[in-house]
């Protein structure tokens, strides 16, 4: 019983951690950021926040900086939004999945091109 709270909790704080995102912060330098999933520990006290970024390398470097200096704000924000004794720790944690999965695409695509021009 208690994994399934901890797993409503993990859905719940990744949409409003998005809606912050989304509506209230007002740093300019936040665009383009997904959260990509929410890892909550048993006790409540600690939330690792997957995000990914789109855009160019230096964006994303700022985009980065300006998260980890909103965190403070995301999470009094979290608090006053989701009823609970204690709002949980927040870390951002870089979610590479979909460069990763990108690039996987890329050498199928070439490995597939190199098949048809093998026959």
């Amino acid at each position: 019983m208690a994994r399934l709270r901890v797993e409503k909790l993990q859905e719940v704080i990744k949409q409003e951690i998005s809606k912050i995102l989304l509506k209230d912060i007002k740093d300019p330098r936040i665009k383009f950021v997904s959260v990509t999933g929410v890892e909550l520990t048993d006790d409540l006290s600690f939330a690792k926040v997957y995000v990914s970024f789109y855009g160019a390398e230096n964006e994303k470097e700022e985009v980065w900086l300006s998260l980890n200096k909103a965190l403070g704000f995301i999470r009094s924000e979290i608090a006053k939004r989701i009823r609970l004794r204690v709002a949980p720790s927040l870390v951002f944690v870089k979610d590479t999945s979909l460069e990763y999965s990108a690039h996987i695409q890329t050498l199928l695509n070439k490995i597939k091109q190199d098949e048809g021009q093998n026959e």
